[in-house]
């Protein structure tokens, strides 16, 4: 039992076929534009650029931002390494927050201290990257106005989160720019992919220029700047407008998951849910938070019962301050990010899972309570 793997099926295959049977195999193509309209239409902002990785969206986004070597980017401790690479790309220093206890997510209040710290220090704050953690989004009321009072853009990473919302709008619509992932665990997959979504029709062409190795519009080869080989195919764009399409469905599924695991842990001492109370939440994934004074066992513990029993579990990220290869930078820290990484636990909840698959998931949960 896999904890989230792709949910196709023959609407997907027959969206392949006829982009396939069209002849525009190469990456440019009518599929491809019309995801990216797609897409922002459903995100609710104005343009959209499809791309090879959420990683690719990331890098652009910076660099159109105008990141530069030795500038300072603020990154939220608890995340996938991509979004910290991203940083690394441009030359440019993440410096590492730590989260709210409740969802995972940025915690305005160290982001604030962040920021000043930084400002007292003479350092150049480029952007703000708030993740969605898991498909719920950061607390956008409260970081938008700190970092607008500080004059520095927001960059929202809703990878995770397409479909979800907070207080009625969309992720993706928040800060100057976001981005988007669509690898093959998200809640919608093009295989591997990703899409750059904003308001601002600037950095989002500059972006699309860059993402065609920067050539210049002229008959001949000309290029003005170096550019990448960046650019989402038609055919996987092809396989986003089927999944996009099933995107409610699919979101139901993963949300009426997490509603059963809600109730089954309801009576568990010393567990919770991660952004439990969360209504605009995708639920991509659902996470449990264990309290080992209290439950009398570990996330561990139970992870090791499921895999006894062929069925995938994985730790909550583990914090960007604690990766080697960011060893020694700069962060703000509280410890709640180290103890999410210790004592959490992301369950199976792929959209694709039957009920007879999820009944063994929760009939093995329940043994393991019972035996504790």
């Amino acid at each position: 039992m896999l904890l989230s793997s792709p949910d196709v099926g023959p609407l997907e295959e027959s969206y392949l076929i006829r982009a396939l049977r069209s002849g525009w195999v190469a990456p440019a193509g009518p599929d491809l534009e019309a995801f990216e309209r797609e897409v922002a239409d459903r995100v609710g902002v104005g343009h959209a650029v499809a791309l090879t990785s959420g990683s690719a969206a990331l890098h652009l986004a910076l660099v159109t931002l105008g990141v530069r070597p030795g500038d300072a980017v603020v990154v939220p401790t608890l995340t996938f390494v991509a979004t910290a690479n991203a940083v690394a790309y441009t030359g440019a220093e993440p410096v590492f927050v730590d989260c709210e206890a409740g969802s995972g997510n940025l915690d305005p209040e160290l982001l604030d201290r962040t920021l000043r710290d930084l400002r007292r220090a003479g350092r150049r704050v480029a952007a703000v990257l708030p993740v969605d953690l898991f498909g719920a989004c950061a607390d956008y009321p409260r970081i938008l106005p700190l970092c607008a009072a500080a004059g520095v853009p927001v960059l929202e990473d809703a990878a995770e989160a397409l479909g979800a919302t907070r207080d009625g709008r969309a992720a993706g619509s928040f800060g100057r720019a976001a981005v988007l992932s669509f690898n093959g665990n998200k809640i919608a997959t093009t295989s591997g992919g990703g899409m750059l979504v904003s308001d601002d029709g600037d950095l989002v062409a500059h972006c699309r220029y860059l993402a065609t190795q920067a050539r210049e519009p002229v008959a001949h080869y000309e290029h003005r700047a170096v550019g990448y080989t960046y650019r989402l195919s038609n055919l996987l764009a092809a396989l986003g407008r089927a999944q996009l399409r099933r995107l409610e469905s699919m979101m139901a599924c993963r949300r009426a998951h997490h509603e059963r695991y809600s109730k089954l842990f309801a009576a568990a001492a010393g567990v919770r849910l991660l952004a439990d109370g969360d209504p605009g939440a995708n639920r991509w994934l659902t996470s449990i938070v264990v309290d080992p004074t209290v439950a009398g066992w570990q996330a561990a513990d139970l992870a090791g019962h499921l895999a006894a029993r062929g069925i995938e579990t994985r730790p909550v990220f583990r914090p960007m301050h604690l990766q080697p290869v960011f060893a020694g930078a700069r962060a703000t820290l509280s410890g709640v990010a180290e103890r999410l990484a210790t004592h959490g636990l992301t369950l199976p909840s792929g959209s694709n899972m039957t009920d007879a698959q999820f009944a063994r998931v929760t009939s093995a949960v329940e043994d393991f309570l019972t035996r504790g």
